[in-house]
């Protein structure tokens, strides 16, 4: 990696068939579309099959992460992702609903963005409160990764040993404070 070069995490999810067939082709294309958008692919989880979060009224998911190599600042590196997920169809109509695509930044790197206070703020909201309202401004990392088996179980397959720079927990540190039915519920394919 040169010095202008960052690693980026980004979580990806699908529960319903976009363009590109169904959600684990959807997942394979989506990651062909960051490689073609200037993005160096790192590394590949393993695809797993989630329970619909947050409740299982919907179709499972099919999540992985990846690891990238960007020399794009983490703003560009967002802009693309609403990007790719438009291009396969992503609709932007209910927070925590089905979806063609979802990617998620989870980290560039140790940065801490805008800070640890607004980092806390966000970790620390309870649920109710995370279904409503929206950061304003990129957060990273992503402020609830560590509350997701559907990230973490992935994430472990790439990365066990990436320290939260807030929490100062590695991945397998984190999965580990899981319950163990969450985790259990995320299933290789």
């Amino acid at each position: 990696m040169t010095s202008n070069q960052s690693s980026a995490l980004i979580a990806l999810g699908s529960n319903l068939p976009s363009s590109a067939g169904d959600s684990v082709q959807t997942l394979g294309h989506a990651i062909h579309s960051l490689c073609e958008g200037g993005m160096k692919l790192a590394a590949v989880s393993r695809f797993f099959r989630t329970p619909f979060f947050p409740s299982k009224i919907a179709p499972d998911f099919v999540n992985a992460v990846i690891l990238v190599t960007s020399t794009q600042d983490p703003a560009k590196i967002l802009t693309e992702l609403h990007r790719i997920e438009q291009k396969f169809g992503r609709l932007r109509a209910q927070r925590w609903g089905t979806r063609t695509l979802d990617l998620d930044l989870l980290a560039v790197g140790q940065v801490v963005n805008p800070d640890a206070i607004r980092q806390r703020h966000w970790m620390d909201m309870l649920p109710d409160a995370q279904k409503n309202e929206t950061p304003d401004q990129l957060i990273l990392p992503h402020p609830r990764l560590q509350d997701r088996a559907f990230v973490l179980v992935p994430l472990s397959d790439i990365a066990p040993d990436w320290v939260h720079p807030v929490l100062r927990k590695s991945v397998t540190e984190m999965c580990n404070d899981l319950a163990a039915e969450d985790v259990d519920a995320v299933q290789p394919l």
